[in-house]
């Protein structure tokens, strides 16, 4: 007999047990629960040390007969519906591979879930036209062909959209996973890049009630709702949100967590048990948890297991022994489970084979579904998960059901396809199944009015994502003139010109309260302390003392009306408010401007992968990359220090990136991007760095607004006969720039015209429109990019200087017609103060003189003796370790 049944004393066990049966049966659940409270913490306060007390038994939450239950009239239909659903996902996949197509997809993960989704889809999902609006649904990535397949049954695909599942360039394709980008009015959030979705939804559900709190929109019985492979909790951004679910107390929000005990490798904690490990982490933070574990089938044997021994065989099993046992057929089972203790065999002794394979795991029993989601629905005051024990792969067969495999089989062969048939009553002829065919229920059978009418009562169809654009009134440009006009002596950063456009964006009457600035521990770094008297930090709670600082002008005030999202020490954190708020004109119908300042290193290269779901999700809004590029933030060294974000903003479609110097750079590309996304309804969203140093801002010339936004404008003529050079630079380093001009004529004679090019990125992609025009049409006049044009007639070599690595502004090389010469900030930052740094990375006014000297040698306007003269004059040394060490 194994150790887990020894009992030293069992009367005296019974004796307990017996007591806290009356207790609950006398007082009921709380009292009893009350008691052991009592009794762990009186057992703590002697020094022991007792259990944690956050893990139930590896059984369902909720007992035999105590849940909600599926209407009798609607189960044996929603079989039925859920047959057509099954077949069609696996066969849309089995067919994307036939033959030497190759597209690739997984049956195994929809198999698993799909009677957990089908509860959702039939009872719980509402859809636009509920009362308070369409519920916002994460579903499983891998699972995407079973969401595809619903929608089939419902009418809303087409077969020509199935057969053309992951062929999508021809237009009436699926795409891979949930890509709202691919699908705008179909999925809602993209989901499969691990752990992002989990952590999105945290903040999406906050949102929600943060616009309640708001009196922006009121958030009624609306959900959101997550669904989640255990594996995908490896993931640390999946997990990493919990605490502020719980503090928060977000009752909108249900994780379901489909539990099958497999990665797409192996088992997720084959030598553990990963929903105890779940539960401890979710109930430790304050979540309510829900565990679905064994179909109603099991409640036959667990009745008549009066000791409890199987629930501590349960326990004692690691889940490597559960995969295997059910990958082993039902023979195995009967030995496996009940095998090693005859007091276990004499629970199933009556049951064949057959019966005790039909024992289902929980996740694959409706009715311990529905009846979990009916508790989780009505918990209030408390995030819930679902911990929902499957069998990945259920249904495949032996090529493909809770083996290590599973994630990869593509195809079934006939014998697979004739058990996935029987086993879920699919109404199809042995000979009809190797053509894999595509089938709905009949148009007048009780199955179609089923789908159609449960859909109507829950409000319209889910996934659902809305398109219609709902414009603002973008106030004018002139408005922000505090910022395009010259502040004489007066020394203002770029940063702090924004904190004043925001400020007065606040103000604003008709888009005001639509502004969400987002901070994630650094107002005060910012100058933004201001906004926290202005217009509050929200806190759903209020605020429950009184601050230190609360006779300072700028005191922490938090409040549940409080319009700033100030997240703490957590740049995934922010940025998922950002795509929360970015997203709310799809998702709520009310367009919301999120502005998110951060410190700029921290930006794209730690965010990176949720940025690209930002711009997946055809998010708007604007990214404030303060303290930004290589150089300066002197003191602060190597981490701090940005010279890659706009090179990496480069990969993203949807963002448009900037690295503005002056002020009225910045209030020109805010109020074009107002206009953009909130004006026009364009799909994008903005990167604006912004400096930290001080220094007189100059007027907005006559007519740069469209060069602002293309990306490039001339700043300053050169005058003069003589040498020419063009000279272009942006952010920290234009300054150096205009400064190398004025000491190429006052040194050398030579003439500089000067280039703003704060728009690199978006320079590359107009060459990029030109050339592949020009490619395609040979025989039509060619395009010039707006660089060429621009440029057009200024004679002389270019030399670009950027705060940023060279490969950033390399990107228009082949679009400048003039001999090119490129500076940047390549290798690790450094902490020194800014002019040092500026020489040591080779960026500063008198490297690009020097560079400009020597472009003009190599032309051979100028003696090499020159370049030698200006580099002893600006004591440059030539042999200096260089930046780029490796």
């Amino acid at each position: 007999m194994h150790a887990y049944f020894n009992d030293p004393d069992p009367a005296e066990t019974n004796d307990w047990l017996q007591a806290l049966e009356g207790v609950i049966r006398a007082e009921g659940a709380e009292k009893a629960d009350y008691l052991l409270q009592v009794l762990t913490d009186r057992a703590r306060s002697r020094g022991m040390v007792t259990s944690p007390g956050i893990l139930s038994p590896y059984s369902n939450t909720i007992p035999p007969g105590k849940g909600e239950v599926i209407p009798a009239e609607e189960s044996f239909i929603a079989r039925n519906v859920a047959a057509y659903v099954r077949w069609n996902a696996m066969a849309m996949v089995a067919r994307a591979n036939l033959g030497d197509k190759g597209l690739g997809g997984h049956i195994a993960t929809y198999t698993s879930i799909s009677a957990i989704y089908e509860v959702g889809f039939n009872w719980f999902f509402r859809g636009p036209e509920a009362e308070h609006g369409a519920d916002l649904v994460y579903f499983q990535g891998h699972s995407a062909p079973g969401v595809y397949a619903r929608a089939f049954v419902e009418g809303r695909l087409s077969r020509e959209h199935l057969e053309n599942f992951r062929q999508e360039t021809g237009g009436r394709g699926l795409s891979s996973y949930p890509h709202p980008w691919l699908m705008p009015d179909f999925w809602q959030f993209p989901t499969v890049s691990m752990g992002l979705g989990p952590m999105a939804a945290i903040y999406q559900a906050r949102f929600m009630r943060y616009l309640d709190n708001r009196e922006l929109q009121p958030m009624g019985d609306r959900r959101v709702w997550v669904f989640m492979g255990d594996g995908e909790s490896d993931e640390p951004e999946a997990l990493a949100a919990l605490s502020l679910a719980a503090r928060e107390n977000l009752d909108n929000l249900i994780f379901v967590v489909n539990c099958n005990l497999q990665r797409l490798d192996g088992p997720v904690r084959g030598n553990g048990k990963i929903i105890q490990e779940l539960e401890g982490k979710f109930r430790g933070a304050g979540w309510h948890v829900i565990k679905v574990l064994w179909g109603s089938e099991w409640d036959r044997v667990l009745e008549r297991d009066t000791q409890g021994l199987l629930l501590k065989k349960f326990t004692a099993m690691v889940d490597g022994e559960l995969q295997t046992i059910h990958a082993r057929g039902p023979a195995h089972l009967r030995e496996g489970m009940f095998g090693d203790d005859p007091a276990l065999l004499q629970l199933v002794e009556d049951f064949s084979d057959q019966e005790l394979w039909q024992m289902s795991r929980g996740g694959h029993d409706p009715r311990k579904v529905y009846a979990a989601f009916a508790a989780a629905v009505a918990h209030k005051g408390q995030p819930t998960v679902l911990l929902v024990q499957t069998v990945k792969g259920f249904g495949m067969g032996q090529a493909g059901e809770s083996v290590n495999v599973a994630h990869n089989v593509k195809k079934m062969d006939l014998e697979a396809l004739k058990e996935f048939r029987d086993r879920f009553h699919v109404q199809l002829k042995d000979e009809e199944l190797e053509a894999l065919p595509f089938i709905v229920p009949q148009e007048d059978s009780a199955e179609a009015r089923f789908v159609t009418e449960r859909r109507k009562v829950l409000g319209g169809p889910v996934p659902y994502r809305e398109t219609t654009h709902l414009p603002l009134e973008v106030p004018p440009l002139d408005s922000f003139a505090a910022l395009l006009t010259a502040s004489g002596e007066r020394e203002l950063s770029t940063t702090m010109a924004f904190v004043r456009l925001l400020t007065s964006l606040v103000k604003d009457k008709a888009i005001g309260r639509h502004i969400v600035p987002i901070i994630p521990d650094e107002a005060r770094t910012f100058g933004m302390e201001g906004l926290f008297r202005q217009i509050g930090i929200y806190a759903p709670g209020g605020q429950l003392y009184k601050p230190q600082d609360a006779e300072t002008m700028a005191w922490y005030r938090e409040d549940p009306k409080g319009q700033i999202l100030e997240e703490g020490i957590t740049e995934s954190g922010a940025i998922s408010s950002w795509m929360a708020a970015g997203t709310a004109h799809a998702n709520h119908g009310l367009p919301m401007i999120p502005f998110y300042t951060f410190y700029s290193m921290f930006g794209f290269q730690r965010i990176g992968d949720q940025l690209l779901a930002a711009a997946d999700s055809r998010a708007r809004g604007f990214l404030m990359g303060a303290t930004s590029g290589r150089t300066t933030l002197n003191g602060e060294g190597l981490q701090h220090q940005d010279g890659q974000g706009l090179f990496l903003a480069a990969t993203i479609p949807t963002c448009q990136a900037y690295d503005p110097t002056f002020a009225y750079e910045v209030a020109v590309l805010i109020h074009q991007g107002l206009e953009r996304m909130y004006g026009q309804g364009e799909d994008c969203f903005y990167y604006i760095t912004l400096l930290n140093e001080n220094y007189p801002q100059p007027a907005i010339p006559e007519g740069v607004e469209e060069g602002i936004g293309r990306g490039m404008y001339l700043l300053r003529q050169g005058s003069g006969s003589g040498l020419r050079v063009q000279l272009m630079g942006s952010g920290a380093i234009l300054r150096e720039v205009l400064a190398a001009a004025d000491l190429l004529a006052e040194h050398h004679e030579v003439q500089a015209t000067v280039w703003s090019v704060l728009g690199i990125n978006q320079l590359h992609r107009d060459g990029m429109l030109a050339e592949d025009w020009n490619r395609l049409h040979p025989e039509q006049p060619p395009r010039r990019s707006y660089v060429e044009e621009v440029l057009a007639g200024h004679d002389g070599p270019a030399v670009i200087s950027t705060d940023y690595v060279r490969g950033y502004a390399e990107q228009i090389r082949r679009l400048i017609p003039n001999p090119l010469t490129v500076l940047g900030t390549d290798g690790f930052g450094r902490s020194d103060s800014r002019a040092a740094l500026r020489n040591f990375f080779r960026v500063d006014r008198h490297h690009i003189v020097v560079a400009a000297l020597k472009a003009l040698v190599d032309q051979g306007d100028l003696p090499a003796t020159v370049v030698t003269e200006a580099i002893d004059r600006y004591s440059l040394d030539p042999d200096a370790p260089h930046p780029v060490i490796c």
